[in-house]
């Protein structure tokens, strides 16, 4: 088997001593292949910051053991790129002087121009950095850590002060980066870009890992919403819900408006529309971002997705009966 890109076992790292003592990251362990996809999420404070610093060889886990690429973090030079939100940039130098900067600094990297190119940058390279938008410092800081041609990429909030095209030219980018068999991990607040860069999701929560599994087994055991214009009676509402086999409360209907939860989303589907009950009807999986903040609401996801789904389909709801009169 080949050597994980990352190996994370038993990590726990804490700051001060006794009563004052913090732990910022509590006995975790997960391991990150070449060319896979993975985001690691969590609010302000679940430990991701200080997971990715021990990762990059700048702190060392308090108890437990990380490995890049077989060798203790910060081994070797040039296997980790990270693209982070902090760090200085000169704003009188031009893109490209800060990238030729950088280059002559590292010693062995990739060409200049080739990594400006991969990374968008062509077009605003003789601009000085001080003059450039949010999304081109963003480039320009991929472009910086794609120059020593790394095994793996950490990346902080890669798309922040991107627009949307930028964003979907930033992201395609990246699968390119990992068919090549890098190893991609990144933070992110934009939560649909999980749903559609990720392979997999790594959920932190006061240090611990809450959830990790792939995006398509997420998406495959999560509940489906379906939502559509009502025109049904009491009696159907009724037959549905013993037809479909589920909660009563898992079928709401407001003003004519109904949103129904099931396992099924396309046996829903065919029985409204056999019933005639329903029309316009539309069937959506709960995103990574329901579970984000499901989560961060119950404080664990122990009970995974069965009473995920079901809240996250009604937490802005007032409470409703079944049917209104």
């Amino acid at each position: 088997m080949r050597t994980p890109a990352i190996d994370i076992r038993g990590v726990t790292r804490t700051f001060g001593h006794g009563r004052t003592s913090v732990t910022a990251v509590d006995n975790v362990t997960f391991q990150i292949n070449r060319g896979e996809v993975v985001a690691l999420l969590g609010h302000n404070g679940a430990g991701k910051s200080t997971l990715l610093d021990m990762v990059m060889g700048l702190s060392d886990p308090t108890d437990g053991s990380i490995e890049v690429l077989g060798q203790r973090p910060g081994a070797v030079p040039g296997t980790v790129g990270a693209m982070l939100q902090s760090g200085g940039l000169l704003p009188d130098l031009t893109v490209k002087a800060t990238a030729q900067m950088t280059a002559a600094i590292l010693g062995d990297c990739l060409p200049v121009d080739d990594v400006l190119h991969r990374s968008g940058c062509t077009d605003f390279v003789n601009r000085r950095v001080g003059k450039c938008s949010g999304g081109q410092i963003q480039r320009l800081r991929f472009a910086l850590a794609l120059l020593p041609d790394p095994e793996i990429l950490l990346l902080d909030e890669p798309t922040a002060g991107m627009d949307a095209e930028a964003r979907r030219s930033f992201w395609t980018a990246m699968r390119r980066e990992a068919t090549e068999g890098r190893a991609i991990v990144f933070a992110t607040h934009y939560l649909h870009e999980v749903d559609d860069a990720a392979d997999r999701v790594i959920l932190l929560q006061r240090g611990r890992i809450v959830t990790d599994m792939p995006v398509a087994r997420l998406a495959s055991k999560t509940k489906r919403h379906v939502t559509g214009v009502w025109q049904g009676t009491a009696e159907d509402a009724a037959h549905l819900v013993q037809s479909l086999g589920i909660p009563p409360e898992d079928l709401v209907i407001i003003d004519g408006r109904m949103r129904l939860t099931a396992p099924d989303g396309d046996a829903a589907v065919r029985t409204l529309l056999n019933m005639a009950a329903a029309s316009r009807l539309e069937v959506r999986v709960p995103s990574v971002e329901d579970l984000f903040f499901q989560c961060g609401e119950h404080g664990d996801a122990s009970e995974e997705f069965d009473a995920f789904a079901r809240h996250a389909a009604t937490a802005n709801d007032a409470p409703a009966t079944l049917i209104e009169e």
